[in-house]
């Protein structure tokens, strides 16, 4: 009933995909999806070196039998990634689907493609979308500026830049950005995308490897509860409000520059967030879409839910 040209190509049941996040997208999240029925994605950023990603492959390997991918993001890093490392570690270990985003992916798109690897590259604007279809990716996510992490710079929804976007390329294209349930999944599809990308409703699960007091907060929260940052650096991040969003968007507003506020916004202190659940400790990345998020469900019991609602939706409709 929901298959798609992404769930071809990707090998998966349904067109659910989880998002790579960094320090949350592991090896027992990644697999849960995948089990699931959708594809999981491990994120490697969180793992530093090439033996670290390797392992984690390997566990993840060892937990599921079915597809899954691994994120490597082409942002801004107070260390740089190696990029060209990680390709050959997913090639060595017959990882065969990425998800990129950041920058142009095209410098090392022969690379990917040596190791028989699909690539799915992220983008927030129409333009970009052709870029990636021109340079020979093979599916484009497209974030609407509801996403949490970065939404770029333009700020258009996903109900006005999917269909955009279908209009402008011809390869398949996954909807990001404000989906969580099965009403989102056939509304994308509605818009001409054919699959979902979610983080934040992932990372408000049991297998997100994140403290009870952090996911409980977040379920408590309306959509109004985020805010942006980093905007005079134009690398625009959403983010829970709390007290040191508003300490950046003070510095920012100032005239701050990257290395007054990189004590501030550094990922370790995401992480360490994360690990005690002390809500000031850091940034934490969460998109608008924590407004429709009231539980701490299984991966397994959100992908059931979600094809549930959209078998549903999609009866009620056919009505």
């Amino acid at each position: 009933m929901f298959q798609t040209r992404v769930t071809e190509l990707l090998g998966i049941e349904y067109p659910v995909i989880q998002g790579g996040m960094l320090w949350l997208s592991r090896a027992e999240m990644a697999a849960a999806v995948s089990n699931a029925g959708g594809l999981g994605i491990i994120s490697a950023a969180t793992f530093p070196s090439r033996d670290e990603l390797k392992a984690e492959i390997r566990k993840t390997k060892e937990l599921t039998d079915r597809p899954f991918g691994v994120n490597i993001p082409f942002l801004p890093a107070i260390k740089p990634l190696d990029i060209p490392g990680f390709i050959d570690v997913m090639g060595e270990e017959g990882v065969e689907i990425a998800e990129t985003a950041g920058r142009n992916p095209q410098e090392v798109l022969p690379r990917f493609k040596e190791h028989g690897i699909k690539v799915m590259h992220k983008v927030t604007a129409v333009r970009f979308a052709r870029k990636v279809q021109e340079i020979g990716c093979d599916a484009v996510i497209v974030d609407g500026f509801e996403c949490a992490g970065h939404p770029g710079e333009e700020d258009v929804s996903s109900l006005v830049l999917l269909p955009r976007a279908v209009d402008a390329v011809d390869i398949p294209i996954i909807a990001a950005g404000g989906f969580a349930n099965g009403r989102g999944l056939v509304a994308a599809l509605a818009l001409g995308a054919e699959a979902v990308l979610m983080g934040t409703r992932f990372m408000v699960s049991r297998e997100a490897p994140m403290h009870d007091r952090v996911k409980e907060y977040l379920t408590t929260l309306p959509e109004t509860e985020t805010t942006l940052v980093l905007r005079s650096l134009r690398n625009t991040a959403r983010v829970i409000k709390n007290n040191i969003a508003a300490q950046v968007q003070e510095m920012e507003g100032r005239g701050a520059g990257i290395e007054e506020l990189i004590p501030l916004v550094s990922g370790q202190r995401e992480k360490d967030l994360m690990e005690t659940g002390d809500m000031e400790k850091g940034l934490l990345h969460c998109g608008q879409v924590v407004g429709l998020i009231h539980d701490i469900p299984s991966v397994e019991e959100i992908i059931q839910g979600i094809m549930s609602e959209a078998k549903e939706v999609r009866e009620r409709l056919c009505r």
